[in-house]
């Protein structure tokens, strides 16, 4: 297995990863518009906004964080020993330039951004931002057929609005995204959902439609590995889009969050889930709502990086085939 070397990352023992630009994962920064993106396999990402939030900010920073985190993952990963950069080309594609004024202009930003990904035959891995970034995303990537969707979270994003009206915040993507066709949602799992809540109408309409929700406390019952089963016939063979909010994790593990919920799984249980993505058909990805105001440590951050390496290791995997 070999790839292009411009595209391999910066090794720690050639430059200390305290030094240098930080790209995700030390990778080159390939531009939409640099010649070398037609030889990009996998392009990671940053949509740094997060005008959907509606309790505490912070996600716009978490591109940036989870960057300069990154810098610590290194080539081989140590449980499965897949080396992701050796097998397809990637490449940091930078930041979408959001409107921070705007919401619907900055998701039509989003979604012309990863016009060009999937033209372009890229498969995109996102760092946010909250979770509303994924909605316009999927207007991308599910513009041809509904995708499915494996989906970790402490809460469904199934609502229908907020504040007596308001549609597009980070409690609805997901249920625009079945609204405008872009997502099956018999081919939709979501994973650990859990606390407090206004009411039952996301689960209802969950129920409705088919969406299959896994409480958090079914998922200490059943374990990760009989979840993630299920999780994967589920989905089955078809594309498959996954999006992992930190929130996912208790927050004694991941408290650079904007809504935490307590009872999550642990970190080790948080890199499981992702790594038990073998064999999906993953047409996209992204980890979102990591909020560094609340963690200035970089703890979370570091977790949601990790998080992020595993789910390209087995995008490496499908993309090489």
């Amino acid at each position: 297995m070999s790839t292009d070397p411009f595209f391999h990352p910066v090794s720690g023992f050639d430059l200390p990863r305290y030094a240098g630009v930080p790209t995700f994962m030390r990778l080159p920064h390939v531009g939409l518009d640099d010649p070398r993106l037609a030889d990009v396999q996998i392009g990671l990402i940053g949509t740094p906004w997060d005008s959907g939030t509606t309790n505490r900010p912070g996600p716009r920073h978490g591109p940036r964080q989870l960057r300069d985190m990154s810098t610590m993952m290194r080539a081989q990963n140590g449980a499965t020993g897949v080396r992701p950069f050796e097998m397809v080309n990637c490449a940091d594609l930078g930041d979408v330039a959001p409107n921070p004024a705007d919401l619907h202009d900055s998701m039509t930003r989003i979604t012309a951004f990863y016009d060009r990904v999937r033209d372009a035959g890229i498969v995109p891995l996102t760092a946010g931002g909250d979770h509303l970034n994924s909605l316009p995303i999927l207007r991308a990537l599910g513009r041809s057929e509904p995708v499915g969707m494996i989906h970790f979270d402490s809460h469904t994003d199934l609502f229908k609005s907020y504040f007596g009206g308001t549609q597009y915040t980070h409690g609805t993507p997901f249920r625009r995204a079945i609204e405008e066709g872009l997502l099956d949602p018999t081919r939709v799992v979501q994973i650990g959902i859990r606390g407090t809540t206004y009411d039952s109408e996301d689960r209802d309409f969950a129920d409705s439609v088919g969406v299959r929700v896994i409480p958090i406390e079914e998922f200490h019952a059943r374990g990760p590995e009989d979840v993630m089963v299920e999780a994967k016939e589920i989905a089955g063979d078809r594309p498959t889009y996954v999006s992992y909010d930190i929130d996912f994790v208790d927050p004694a593990f991941a408290p650079g969050t904007g809504t935490p919920e307590v009872g999550g799984p642990n970190s080790y249980q948080a890199i499981q889930v992702a790594r038990m993505l073998d064999g999906v058909n993953i047409i996209g990805a992204d980890l979102v709502e990591v909020s560094p105001p609340f963690d200035a440590s970089g703890a979370t951050a570091y977790l949601g990086a990790s998080i992020m390496f595993e789910m390209l290791c087995n995008m490496a995997l499908r993309v090489k085939g």
